[in-house]
């Protein structure tokens, strides 16, 4: 496949795009059904065009892109500007985001004054 080509696997497209940093990654995440073109659940060998639109799920958000060029190449950083449009909205701001408490690892089990003191923060106080 070369630049050429109208389309290319999904998998080879998102690697060569560098969304992924191995091919077999990007394999796993359309096995996983993180990867989604037009909607629909991607299989790794399923073709794109330009113009169609992918969603793939990345630590726990979706990432948008249009094709733009079908590669299935690995290129530079100039060539992916031009392959790809990225269409995410930016992440929600820190302030935004619900807190979550986190223990240190290797702290043990929390003490009953540690587990009142979490459900206090939670709102769940007992009486």
């Amino acid at each position: 496949m070369t630049d050429a080509t109208t389309t290319a696997r999904v998998d080879a497209w998102l690697w060569a795009i560098r969304v992924y940093k191995t091919r077999s990654a990007a394999t796993t995440a359309c096995r996983a059904g993180h990867v989604r073109v037009n909607g629909e659940r991607a299989k790794a060998a399923q073709p794109v065009r330009p113009g169609d639109e992918l969603r793939v799920r990345i630590q726990g958000f979706d990432r948008i892109l249009i094709v733009r060029k079908t590669i299935a190449k690995r290129v530079g950083a100039a060539l992916v500007a031009e392959a790809a449009e990225d269409r995410t909205p930016p992440p929600p701001s820190k302030e935004s985001m619900p807190f979550v408490p986190v223990r240190d690892r290797g702290a043990g089990r929390p003490t009953k004054r540690d587990r009142r003191e979490i459900e206090k923060l939670r709102g769940r106080e007992l009486d």
